[in-house]
């Protein structure tokens, strides 16, 4: 009987420190409500509710991201708006089909949302592939939406990227390698991969993103990114050269611009000539693009409200938050 009663204490000993071994189970800080709406052919898309009060506000992710990357942005906006988020297929826990990804149907999708969720005339915002989103919504549906928010939505699948893409790797190494790789002590937890964000890009994204991101591994480390690479392919084949003239709605749209070349120059100390030269002509096609990017805009939309980032980050809701926010609250007021 003593010999049982050993055992049995070092069973139960042994138990309870491989279960205090464990990753404790992450529950997601956010205030938002989770559901998931039918979009026809048995695709469901995850709509996000932060609630607030105000002007209906739906947000929309870029590709490669859910919705939950505006997680703290959007109580931000619930100041103000009532803030809803959607997550596209075939990201995080909306549906994967293997079709679908063109941005008409990505478009309906979200019209989708608006219908099951009865938003009336709701501002949308999208933030860089999103855009065309939008887009094609507000185009085949003039009165659906009260507004456009464009944030940094400038892509164009038309333009060739080559000239560009060998004239980086003239640059000081570090600018032509980009972000550096994470480590494995980097990838140890999702703490510690927002710390790696926040090091090397300024930024670091909301945790539930990251987890609707990656694979959490059974140590509670960052896992495999977890969308196929056919699926960003699919949504760039499915996109075309923007056309702004068929909005009839205001809109207000966000463009980041490269940071001043003089601060360039100091931060990456080009040891040659050539590493001079080509930041200059890096920082010149840049601002072209930009340039080109905002006259597509006006051209289609002359009333538009453009607002100009430079030295911002790509998620300009995460590095230039305070000031997003105010140009948001200003235009949702300026609405009738």
């Amino acid at each position: 009987m003593r010999y049982r009663k050993v055992v049995f204490a070092i069973l139960a000993g042994l138990a309870v420190t491989l279960l205090s071994a464990q990753p404790a189970q992450w529950k997601d800080p956010s205030p938002h409500r989770v559901q998931f709406v039918p979009v026809g052919d048995g695709v469901q898309i995850e709509a996000l509710d932060w609630g607030g009060s105000g002007r209906v506000l739906v947000l929309v992710a870029g590709s490669g991201n859910t919705a939950h990357m505006f997680d703290d942005f959007a109580v931000k906006l619930a100041e103000f708006c009532h803030v809803y988020g959607v997550t596209r297929r075939g990201y995080g826990a909306s549906s994967h089909p293997e079709s679908g990804y063109d941005a008409k149907q990505l478009g309906d999708d979200v019209l989708a949302v608006l219908d099951a969720l009865h938003l009336d005339r709701p501002i949308l915002a999208g933030h860089s592939l999103g855009g065309h989103e939008l887009t094609a919504l507000a185009t085949a549906n003039p009165t659906r939406a009260a507004g456009l928010i464009y944030m940094d939505s400038t892509s164009d699948p038309t333009y060739d990227w080559g000239p560009y893409t060998e004239l980086r790797k003239k640059l000081p190494p570090a600018m032509a390698a980009g972000y550096p790789r994470t480590l494995a002590e980097d990838r140890r937890s999702f703490q510690a991969y927002r710390e790696w964000q926040q090091r090397t890009m300024g930024i670091a994204y909301p945790e539930a993103e990251l987890r609707n991101d990656f694979a959490t591994n059974p140590d509670g480390s960052v896992g495999q990114y977890g969308t196929p690479v056919s699926v960003q392919s699919a949504i760039t084949a499915g996109m075309r050269k923007p056309d702004y003239s068929g909005i009839r709605v205001p809109v207000l749209a966000f463009y980041t611009l490269p940071a001043p070349l003089e601060s360039q120059m100091k931060r990456h100390q080009p040891r040659t000539e050539e590493e001079r030269s080509a930041m200059k002509q890096v920082y010149d096609a840049d601002v072209a693009w930009a340039r080109r990017s905002i006259d597509r805009m006006k051209s289609g939309v002359p009333a538009a409200r453009v607002v100009e980032m430079p030295a911002a980050d790509h998620c300009i809701f995460l590095s230039n938050e305070a000031e997003v926010v105010m140009e948001i609250r200003q235009f949702v007021t300026s609405l009738r």
